[in-house]
């Protein structure tokens, strides 16, 4: 699977998935041994068990009502794309840096957000 196509799963997954707080769904999208970082300093993620533990948390704490991805721009295995969530007590808006592996699954993302109290007005990103 090339960069692109694996971006575009990605983003297309994770905004579905993200809404219906389908932990496996997105899980899928990740490698075995995969790396994840939620904001700059907390702690790494690492293996999907790890992830999957680090979802159902998230997605227990606020329901998401709306959300959407914009799209990736991708570079070889590497891509970035932004994602605003409209949740039941806030709004999350922010970017996904994702670095995909051979086989289309994400090796490692490091994610950059920021929570507000309420709906952004107008167009957020993208």
């Amino acid at each position: 699977m090339d960069g692109r196509e694996a971006a575009e799963r990605f983003a297309r997954v994770w905004e579905a998935g993200w809404v219906r707080g389908d932990v496996e769904s997105i899980a899928a999208l990740y490698a075995e041994d995969c790396v994840h970082r939620s904001m700059p300093f907390r702690p790494l993620h690492v293996g999907r068990a790890a992830l999957i533990e680090y979802l159902r948390e998230s997605f227990a704490e606020d329901r998401a009502v709306d959300v959407r991805f914009g799209t990736p721009i991708v570079d070889g295995d590497r891509a970035v794309v932004e994602f605003r969530v409209v949740g039941e007590g806030s709004t999350l808006a922010g970017c996904a840096f994702v670095r995909f592996g051979t086989d289309g699954l994400v090796a490692e993302v490091r994610d950059y957000w920021h929570e507000g109290d309420g709906e952004p007005t107008g167009r957020l990103f993208f």
